[in-house]
């Protein structure tokens, strides 16, 4: 019986099931044609789709260049797994066959041991001991974000060699998107940068050291990206040149690469700050890694919220008397709480760009608790008129002793969850802890169990009126 073939509909709608029965059948050739007509949203979402061994069966069926594209796609996680389930060395063609940096970028992802194992598979040792070098580099540092193609000359040369080397050399230099030419001393260390400008408009006969930029800008292998952002946003480079720990040119690392891995930084910052521990997840990923990821944010959060519960059951009385206190108290806890994220998010973003420092608590204190004591001053007013009228609205009478309760609480926990929000991540910072991780918990806590408190201890004061 003959099958008729799928409409072309059916396939870009769910190409993932394509895959299956193309991988069933080992159809090398139909499984290539299929991904090449892919776009980059098409292959993430069938990878996505796919169980982690055909994930690895679809890459090595796939030639080496096609699938280091389909990679590319992927966010680096994604790939770097997929790579680890593939045999070294499949992985180390596909690594050859992408762009340096996208390969360097898998390698650093990757287990230690596997990316050695790929590594050592690869056909040319010199380009095996170059990757090797850049993967050692922490991702967020200057050295995992430098390029190592650039275009350098020994300090002694003449304008009109270094023209003659550019000259020869154009398809190379072409694809590095050279803006300046560096010059080197005999031990390879940075002595100079020469602007193309300046090359072209000098007699060829004079020495580059009569035209370069001597003693230049330049950042350490080690340098952290929030240093490197900080200098890129404090001067229009369009790139740096990277130095060892010897002095030694090691790289260029463009303002673009930066910008991108900032992104990426913030990103990751965000999943942390929402409990995603790692900072990064996918549903492709084993279900039992993704439970104890979680469960390793969630879990101490139960201890943490007993705090709360304690604060409640030690006025379960006067919480008995007036039950309207018990509409309110989300209220109180929760506006507070996102205006103590709110100041948590700045500590975190002036952490990272290095305008602050972890010992810089009473400008924070400060800042933040004038900030708070006028938001709090508003938002207590809107809210305690809210809670005076409340009775009307339910039926009942007007009461502004609720509404005094309600919004003294409210206005006096802001000022409290702003200055806490601002100091937490400074304290967690000088802890050596991360505080996109743990500010939240800690400070949702402490804004529930302040807010709780002073809204039953103030109508404690005054039961006989909101009764």
């Amino acid at each position: 019986m003959t099958v008729a073939p799928q409409p072309e509909e059916a396939v870009s709608d769910k190409p993932w099931e394509r895959i299956h029965e193309l991988l069933a059948e080992e159809d090398s050739v139909g499984l290539t044609q299929l991904v090449e007509s892919f776009t980059s949203e098409d292959d993430r979402r069938a990878l996505s789709r796919l169980s982690n061994e055909d994930q690895a069966r679809l890459v090595t069926l796939l030639h080496h260049d096609v699938a280091a594209e389909l990679l590319e796609s992927l966010p680096e996680e994604q790939a770097a797994d997929i790579l680890e389930d593939v045999s070294s060395e499949h992985a180390a063609s596909i690594i050859e066959a992408m762009p340096e940096d996208a390969g360097v970028d898998l390698l650093q992802e990757m287990h230690p041991e596997d990316s050695a194992a790929v590594l050592a598979e690869m056909d040319d040792p010199v380009e095996a001991d170059r990757l090797r070098t850049l993967a050692s580099y922490a991702w967020d540092s200057a050295g995992g974000l430098m390029s190592d193609a650039f275009a350098s000359v020994p300090d002694e040369s003449t304008v009109g060699q270094v023209l003659q080397e550019l000259s020869s050399g154009a398809e190379e230099y072409s694809d590095m998107d050279v803006q300046y030419v560096y010059t080197v001393a005999a031990d390879g260390s940075l002595t100079g940068v020469l602007r193309l400008r300046d090359l072209v408009l000098t007699p060829p006969g004079r020495p580059v050291s009569s035209r370069m930029i001597r003693n230049p800008a330049s950042v350490s292998v080690s340098e952290p990206l929030e240093s490197l952002v900080k200098i890129f946003e404090e001067h229009s480079y369009i790139g740096l040149p990277v130095v060892d720990e010897n002095g030694r040119l090691a790289g260029v690392v463009s303002a673009h690469a930066v910008q991108e891995a900032a992104s990426d930084h913030l990103a990751e910052e965000y999943l942390v700050s929402q409990g995603i521990v790692g900072g990064e997840e996918l549903r492709s990923m084993p279900l039992l890694t993704r439970c104890k990821r979680r469960l390793a944010w969630l879990t101490p959060n139960i201890a943490l919220n007993l705090f709360s519960v304690t604060i409640i059951g030690m006025f379960e009385s006067t919480l008995a008397s007036a039950i309207v206190l018990a509409k309110f108290l989300p209220m109180v806890s929760d506006m507070s709480g996102c205006s103590g994220n709110q100041a948590v998010a700045v500590s975190i973003r002036e952490l990272t760009l290095g305008l602050i420092r972890p010992a810089d608590y009473w400008r924070i204190i400060s800042k933040e608790g004038m900030l708070g004591m006028i938001n709090g001053f508003v938002l207590g007013t809107l809210v305690g008129i809210i809670a005076s009228f409340w009775g009307i609205l339910s039926g009942g009478q007007f009461n502004p002793w609720l509404g005094l309760v309600i919004g003294s609480a409210l206005a006096v926990n802001t000022i409290l969850s702003v200055v806490l929000g601002g100091l937490i991540p400074l304290i967690l910072k000088r802890m050596k802890a991360d505080p996109a991780l743990a500010s939240s918990p800690i400070l949702t806590t402490c804004t529930d169990m302040c807010g709780f408190f002073l809204v039953l201890s103030l109508a404690g004061r005054i039961i006989e009126r909101l009764s």
